[in-house]
């Protein structure tokens, strides 16, 4: 699989560079999605549904009987503007693929295709279906707090699943490693917003007032104490302030701070116990004279890879690259909305190094990935599928 991967890797860089020069944010992605139903045409899928999740797409193969097992790829980018001097540079001011999500997308287009050759080789020993997947709006929810996977979900995309699979690439991981984490592997993600409220007043005359900043300096600290002091050593957990904003002269004290941050968990106890905590920190500002107002945005759930399932991925990968570039390790506090979809069924993402001398971190303009991976990341969601429906897997 991963030979034939190699002779689309033309293919499959063109698309990603055409998707790169032309980054759409999430559910915006009508030219990239029309795009993808395109290829899927071409290469000999009829059964091609369009606007599912609103911007999504949808296809499946294979003889109608039997277990589904659907590939995912997420097709967004972020506001972010490039600063990465490249041929197929972004052509969209201020919005760029700075997270790899186009080269998801090909690869998954790449898979596609190999998994139509398969089946006109073999499709008759198929014991089951293959859909994908290609999915907007991962990078963030719309004002009703829906996000690409749970469209995709109310729009019955993953309906009669019996497994899913997804790859996510990784600039600061060796190129063409291939990473797992059995069990919780990406945190649940929340935000809030918070504003402590004072008097104000003459910065000169701090004693006739209420002072918001002064609070804040006793907050802060509680905030800070609440991973080493609250919350089990042994559960992972964050909880990161991004914002402070309060005042706008030397000698006024404002009415007001407003705070905004994010908060990060794996089990759901740790979820509800950071909230717990937060508020408790914030209450603070009463016994002081104040008061506080708090916001919490719930996110995307922590992202569970099913053992079963990251097998499957692990023997495939080891057989396409070698048992020295396959290993199992943490990946991080980061989220994926992919946590929705293995909610639906058994799953599993693995994570695809793509290193080079010169990457940056991901959702930065720096943002760089080695394309010679991707006949890598196609042939392991390929070959995984393939054996799936020919009943070769344990």
């Amino acid at each position: 699989m991963l030979d034939k991967a190699k002779k689309l890797q033309p293919e499959m860089v063109r698309l990603r560079r055409d998707f790169h020069q032309h980054p759409e944010l999430s559910f915006q992605e009508f030219r990239t999605a029309g795009i993808v139903a395109d290829t899927l045409r071409e290469i000999g899928y009829s059964d091609v549904q369009t606007e599912v999740g609103r911007t999504g797409v949808t296809a499946q193969i294979g003889n109608g009987n039997g277990p589904t097992i659907g590939i995912r790829a997420d097709m967004d980018a972020l506001p972010i503007q490039e600063q990465v001097d490249i041929p197929f540079k972004s052509k969209n001011d201020g919005v760029m693929h700075a997270c790899g999500h186009d080269t998801h997308t090909a690869m998954l287009l790449g898979a596609a295709h190999l998994l139509r050759q398969s089946f006109a080789e073999e499709g008759e020993q198929w014991q089951g279906n293959i859909r994908f997947l290609f999915q907007p709006s991962e990078e963030s929810f719309d004002k009703d707090g829906i996000s690409g996977a749970t469209a995709m979900i109310d729009d019955g995309a993953l309906e009669e699943l019996d497994a899913v699979i997804a790859l996510h690439i990784i600039s600061n991981l060796e190129s063409g490693a291939c990473v797992f984490q059995d069990g919780y592997s990406m945190a649940a993600v929340d935000s809030f917003e918070a504003t402590i409220h004072g008097d104000g007043g003459h910065g000169a005359f701090p004693h006739e007032g209420v002072d918001p900043i002064f609070m804040l300096s006793t907050i802060l600290p509680n905030i800070y104490a609440i991973q080493s002091r609250y919350i089990n050593p042994l559960e992972p957990s964050v909880i990161s302030l991004g914002e402070v904003r309060g005042g706008a002269a030397s000698n006024v004290i404002p009415k007001s701070i407003y705070l905004q941050g994010t908060i990060r968990s794996f089990a759901d106890e740790t979820r509800q116990k950071l909230w717990a905590e937060l508020e408790k920190a914030l209450k603070l500002s009463e016994a002081l004279g104040g008061s506080y107002d708090l916001t919490i945005h719930k996110g995307y759930p922590a992202n569970y890879n099913n053992e079963k399932v990251n097998d499957w991925l692990r023997a495939v990968a080891r057989d396409t690259v070698g048992q020295d570039s396959v290993y199992d390790q943490p990946f991080g506090m980061g989220a994926e909305d992919f946590a929705y979809m293995g909610q639906q069924a058994p799953g599993a993402m693995f994570l695809l190094g793509a290193k080079l001398p010169e990457s940056g971190n991901h959702h930065t303009p720096q943002f760089k990935v080695d394309e010679s991976v991707f006949p890598i990341g196609a042939a392991v969601l390929a070959e995984t599928a393939r054996r799936y429906v020919l009943k070769q897997l344990d």
